[in-house]
């Protein structure tokens, strides 16, 4: 008698290891390795790389270097810098203003723009247009602005008399670091309407309804209802926009450059000078790494703060 061929499995009999439910974790592992991978090649790498190199005493990073003993030559050079802790107080004092009053700003035209009105549509559009255009074009427009000699700002304040004479805006420090304020505050209040107008259209109707019946007035309910429930994305939100502020480099730039005599050097700018202007990119990255830790640090508490009044 000749062998009988065993046949072939049908679908339903293959054994699909990783469908199973105790295998199912296997499963979200395997379609997560990817992410993981391109988080570790673009995010982690480069950071332990900055690390790696603030620790050493180079010049100029080239691939295929020598690789230098570490040391701490970079950052007790740093903390002895008289430039750095500048660069320090100015980077806090433009998070601290423009954060409050990207925050104010938002948080009142978020208000109206979720009131029911005629062009409403219209209203919320414009309000996102300057978050929505290029920064560096956005910039070189209001550097036009303030120019001291074309510039339309000394022409009108010139000619309804407020001043007797166009005002030069990047030459004093005061004035420049005025100019760069105000700008970061027009680039990004609108992100900052964009995120507290969702969380206020996530808010129950009901809860306002009731409150009303109780006979709270606009206040109260401003300060019992919506204050409470915008309190996840309003820390989500100022973490975010400090992080921007601290970190951003084109809007300075493109102005002042830092300066006039570091009126306007934050962080970031001093971190480009050092590495690509004077070419020491070992204490560049020194001053990277600084930052990087004062943006977690800072994150970490204002979020674990917001986290710890939700309970």
């Amino acid at each position: 008698m000749g062998r009988t061929r065993a046949a072939p499995p049908t679908p339903r009999s293959i054994d699909w290891t990783l469908s199973r439910p105790g295998n199912q974790h296997k499963l979200g592992y395997l379609l997560l390795l990817p992410a993981v991978l391109l988080v570790l090649a673009i995010i982690v790498y480069p950071l332990v790389l900055s690390i790696d190199l603030s620790l050493q005493d180079v010049k100029i990073a080239r691939i295929g270097m020598e690789r230098q003993e570490w040391t701490l030559q970079n950052y007790e050079r740093l903390f002895a810098s008289a430039e750095f802790w500048r660069a320090s107080w100015v980077s806090i004092k433009l998070v601290a203003l423009v954060t409050g009053c990207c925050l104010l700003i938002g948080l009142g035209t978020a208000l109206l723009l979720n009131e029911v009105f005629r062009g409403r549509a219209v209203a919320r559009v414009s309000v996102a247009l300057p978050w929505a255009i290029p920064e560096v074009v956005a910039v070189v427009i209001w550097w036009w602005i303030f120019d001291s000699s074309f510039g339309v700002l000394n022409w009108f304040l010139v000619t309804i008399g407020a001043v007797s004479r166009p005002v030069a805006w990047f030459s004093s420090g005061g004035t420049a670091f005025f100019v760069v304020t105000v700008v970061m505050i027009w680039k990004g209040y609108p992100f900052v309407s964009i995120m507290l107008l969702a969380g206020l259209q996530s808010i129950p109707q009901e809860y306002y309804e009731a409150a009303r019946v109780d006979g709270a007035g606009p206040w109260q309910r401003f300060r019992y209802i919506t204050l409470p429930c915008l309190m996840p994305v309003l820390g989500v939100t100022v973490v975010l926009v400090m992080l921007w502020v601290f970190r951003d480099f084109s809007i300075i730039y493109v102005l002042t450059q830092g300066g006039p005599i570091g009126a306007t050097q934050t962080l970031a700018i001093m971190t480009y000078e050092q590495s690509f202007g004077f070419y020491n990119m070992g204490y560049g990255a020194a001053i990277g790494v600084v930052t990087l830790v004062i943006c977690a640090l800072a994150a970490r508490l204002i979020v674990g703060r917001k986290m710890q009044s939700l309970y």
